[in-house]
């Protein structure tokens, strides 16, 4: 690993094989604010509508990463809770999660991630609590 946490493979490049699986797009990654993207199309529930876990698994993916890069070298982030608000249903396109800090401490991260259509309309919202923790020797 880098001493710059934002070059480290498992937060700048690594989507993980759900992301990729999924079609998530990361288009920032900074301390303060993660944003990425991922299709309705392919994620979808039987009803056509984007399947709420999925919206769960961008969150995750957003406040993992936020919390990772706040944490830095030869830390790591587990996650220890997440819940999501569903509000309004995506049907087609993109929707695009946007990751804010609510609290960054030395031991806890807690993040919360809007989603949003591509109208613009919130879709969801959701809160992760992350653990930060050093790696395990090794």
């Amino acid at each position: 690993m880098s001493d710059d946490p934002t070059t480290d493979v498992h937060i700048d490049q690594n989507l993980g094989a759900l992301g990729e699986k999924m079609g998530m797009r990361f288009l920032e990654k900074t301390v303060e604010r993660c944003v990425a993207t991922l299709p309705v199309e392919g994620n979808t529930q039987p009803y056509g509508l984007l399947h709420g876990g999925a919206y769960v698994v961008l969150g995750e993916s957003l406040g993992s990463t936020a919390a990772a890069l706040h944490a830095g070298p030869g830390r790591m982030v587990v996650g220890v809770d997440i819940n999501a608000t569903h509000t309004r249903s995506a049907t087609t396109g993109v929707v695009t999660g946007v990751c804010t800090p609510i609290h960054l401490g030395r031991s806890i991260a807690v993040h919360e991630i809007v989603v949003s259509d591509d109208k613009g309309r919130r879709c969801s919202t959701i809160r992760i609590t992350n653990l930060i923790k050093d790696f395990p020797a090794a």
